[in-house]
């Protein structure tokens, strides 16, 4: 009789387990494909630049935001009209080598020679706040901008739809930037990146950052 017991607490023991553990990876596969489809979301709908300095000195930071302001202000003149991320992104492909001039230029201008690298490609970034809308980390399409070295801070902006703001300083988002973020984007995915004073989103928002600096999904093919 001992032996029949035992036994059955032991299978009981078995069962629970095995249910704890069967709920958790319903609860994995599940949290992994909301982040999937909302990550797939945002990365579908923006075009990112992002720029790296030759160095952190003093010098080579403000010669990066000097680059950067002529980088938007050409990419602001020939993408006014572009209604979609690919739009945007066949026009940088278009117009790359002009990106590489004005680059050059501005280096030269400034009195450097440092030489610059562009590439349009999917990359990965971590999670970054403009004014009041988050993008979580992940992959996304982006200009790259390589300067000299590039081993000096980076600076990241979204170039479509547009949440590179005139006054960067000032952190703030601008209502037009925003609706066109959110025609780009489903409600889900623009709520998350956007309501921080609500506490499920905010958490959802944890859960992808989690998935992405955890490497549980890769670079878009």
């Amino acid at each position: 009789m001992k032996k029949v017991l035992n036994f059955m607490k032991s299978t009981k023991l078995k069962n629970a387990i095995l249910l704890i553990f069967l709920l958790c990876l319903y609860i994995f596969i599940s949290a992994h494909g909301y982040v999937l489809a909302v990550s797939e979301d945002l990365s579908q709908a923006v075009f990112r630049l992002h720029v790296i300095a030759n160095s952190d000195s003093q010098e080579d930071q403000e010669l990066k935001l000097k680059v950067r302001d002529k980088l938007l202000e050409y990419m602001n003149t020939i993408c006014a009209d572009c209604s979609t991320k690919e739009e945007a992104i066949a026009l940088a492909e278009d117009h790359k080598e002009d990106f590489q001039k004005i680059a050059e230029k501005t280096i030269k201008e400034n009195g450097f020679d440092y030489p610059v690298k562009i590439n349009i490609n999917n990359f990965y970034f971590p999670t970054k706040n403009y004014g009041d809308i988050s993008l979580p980390a992940g992959f996304y399409d982006a200009l790259r901008v390589e300067i000299g070295n590039a081993s000096g801070q980076n600076w990241w902006c979204v170039m479509f739809p547009s949440l590179c703001f005139v006054d960067v300083s000032s952190g703030i988002v601008d209502d037009e930037a925003k609706e066109n973020l959110e025609d780009n984007l489903d409600k889900e995915s623009y709520r998350i990146i956007s309501e921080k004073e609500d506490t499920g989103f905010t958490f959802k928002f944890k859960i992808i950052e989690f998935f992405a600096e955890k490497g549980f999904f890769t670079a878009k093919n």
